[in-house]
């Protein structure tokens, strides 16, 4: 009797431990298998094929930028071979700051027409201009336009004996949906080694590391080093949410805290990028502080939102629009001023000759003006 009931216990056995594995909701009554894909999905993409996909499919619209200048550096001062990036000072966030003779970078096509989004410091100065895609062929490329301010710069893939190829390109996404926590990928050309794909999450957002007036950084911890300058940030979508720009280190290289700018700030600035080489932004006139605990006790003030009005510039739109010194900004165009920084990135947004609504605080009233925005110039304070 025990013999005959071995093979059917194995069995059973066998079953039972196949069970928890295979499983699965369905037809009630019937046992399916769960999907061996189960985790390739945007909302869990560890351990997964979507960033594979991802880096076929972007790849190659990511290029590799080079920079040359006729003038060359000193002997003693020559730059790395990777040209553009250099230590900072006590482990502070920085930019590279551009060198005499030979740049690299990255940047990103944007368009068939071979459209190229890419740092300012790494084609600043440039006498010639190359860039060499995935399949390494290599273009010459032209400046369009660049933006000191944001350190973004648009250059174009020059097509000669009568080439017309289209070229494959990057959508851009949405900066302001991003959110912290978030998976995404950074590629670029690091230290030369083309087309190095690095992944992290989105750390936080909105930095502001002493870069310029517009600082509002993403920051990753998505690898970033020397040579990623000017290459795109994606998303699990593949879409580009920032372009790679500095770095917080202490030797030049990686430590986990990269900085991307925000690609609704180079979007925004494109069309003037493209038409004018340059970007013409609003201009108020006004210096500004934040406010302290104390200036809020001396102005009483009920918060510490708004940026307060410490000079005016004679015969400036802020003059003639009737602010005054001591006044608090608080609303700009329809939009809150929670600190002093969000100021300058509202008012370069406006479209010169445009009057605007300005809420003010005036001795403990709140005031309304109405100021005619003018074009900023680069000698004028922002």
């Amino acid at each position: 009797m025990v013999q005959k009931f071995k093979i059917p216990t194995a069995i059973t056995l066998f079953i039972l431990l196949l069970l928890p594995l295979s499983y699965g909701i369905g037809t009630p009554g019937f046992l399916i298998a769960d999907s061996a894909f189960g985790l390739s999905t945007k909302v869990n993409p560890v351990g997964t094929n979507l960033i594979v996909e991802i880096a076929k499919k972007q790849n190659p619209a990511v290029v590799f930028v080079t920079s040359k200048t006729k003038f060359q550096p000193a002997k003693g001062n020559t730059p790395g071979p990777f040209g553009q990036f250099a230590p900072p000072f006590k482990g502070r966030p920085f930019t590279p700051p551009p060198l005499p003779g030979n740049g690299t970078g990255t940047g990103f096509i944007i368009d068939h027409e071979g459209y190229i989004l890419t740092n300012n410091h790494v084609v600043k100065g440039a006498d010639t201009i190359k860039v060499t895609l995935q399949n390494e062929k290599e273009y010459e490329a032209r400046l369009i336009g660049s933006d000191p301010k944001t350190d973004v710069a648009l250059i174009k893939i020059i097509q000669e004996n009568g080439e017309h190829a289209s070229f494959p390109f990057i959508s851009m996404g949405n900066s302001e949906e991003v959110e912290v926590g978030e998976w995404v990928v950074a590629i670029g050309n690091p230290f030369g080694l083309s087309h190095t794909v690095t992944t992290g999450v989105v750390s936080a957002k909105g930095r502001n590391i002493g870069s310029g007036p517009y600082d509002e950084f993403i920051q990753t911890d998505a690898s970033i080093n020397p040579g990623n300058s000017g290459g795109p940030l994606l998303n699990m979508n593949g879409d580009v949410i920032g372009i790679n720009t500095a770095i917080f280190s202490g030797s030049g290289g990686n430590v986990g805290i990269g900085f991307a700018l925000p690609i609704n700030m180079a979007k925004a600035i494109l069309d003037d990028l493209k038409q004018k080489g340059k970007v013409t932004r609003g201009w108020l006139g006004v210096m500004i502080q934040r406010i302290t605990p104390e200036l809020q006790e001396s102005f009483k003030l009920e918060n510490a939102r708004g940026a307060l009005v410490s000079d005016i510039i004679p015969n400036s739109p802020a003059d003639r629009g009737g602010m005054k010194l001591g006044d608090v900004i608080t609303r700009f165009d329809g939009v809150e001023i929670a600190s002093m920084e969000t100021l300058p990135k509202q008012v370069a947004s406006i479209k010169p000759g445009i009057s605007v609504k300005v809420e003010v605080i005036r001795e403990g009233k709140s005031r309304m003006l109405d100021i005619k925005i003018e074009a900023m110039k680069e000698e004028k304070p922002a």
